[in-house]
């Protein structure tokens, strides 16, 4: 699992260590908006995530990194590179960053060196990612990241009893 690095930020391995983290920032409403579950109450269930993530890395199916401060400082957010399909050279991508690190320009940062990564070092073509309806931060990351709209999944996911829209993009480099 690849350790990166940008001018700010130290992107490693996640571990069963950051679940207390990734449940500070997941029990936030307001950084939950727009995610597939709600805000977490229970702090077993974001080690049971992490747990799973974990063991998708190891089985080397997704990459998952928290994302720190500087090497060694507090973490903020995580990201992450998943649904790796080598044969067909694709990847989907994803990212959650706590309230108190939005609007610092982090998460481009932490997605420009994954995209690099992904692209160069793994040799994938294509990537794509999927945000739910009216996640206009997002969007303009994604864009931002050269990545552009695709379509829209209708009802694409069910949270609280609500069918919700996602957009799709997607990144394609030769």
């Amino acid at each position: 699992m690849p350790q990166l690095r940008t001018s700010r930020l130290s992107l490693r391995p996640l571990s069963t260590g950051d679940a207390p983290v990734m449940f500070a920032m997941m029990r936030d409403a307001e950084t939950m908006q727009f995610w597939d579950w709600p805000a977490f109450t229970d702090p077993e269930t974001v080690e049971e995530v992490v747990a799973a993530q974990i063991a998708d890395m190891d089985a080397g199916n997704s990459l998952y990194w928290a994302v720190c401060l500087e090497p060694g400082g507090p973490v903020i957010g995580c990201c992450d590179l998943s649904e790796i399909d080598r044969h067909h050279a694709r990847g989907e991508v994803g990212f959650l960053f706590g309230r108190a690190s939005w609007g610092q320009g982090y998460a481009f940062e932490a997605m420009t060196a994954i995209a690099d990564y992904a692209f160069g070092e793994l040799g994938l073509a294509r990537l794509w990612a999927r945000f739910h309806a009216g996640n206009e931060k997002s969007r303009v990351l994604l864009e931002r990241l050269g990545f552009t709209y695709e379509g829209t999944l209708r009802g694409h996911v069910l949270r609280e009893g609500v069918r919700r829209d996602c957009s799709l993009y997607g990144c394609i480099r030769s």
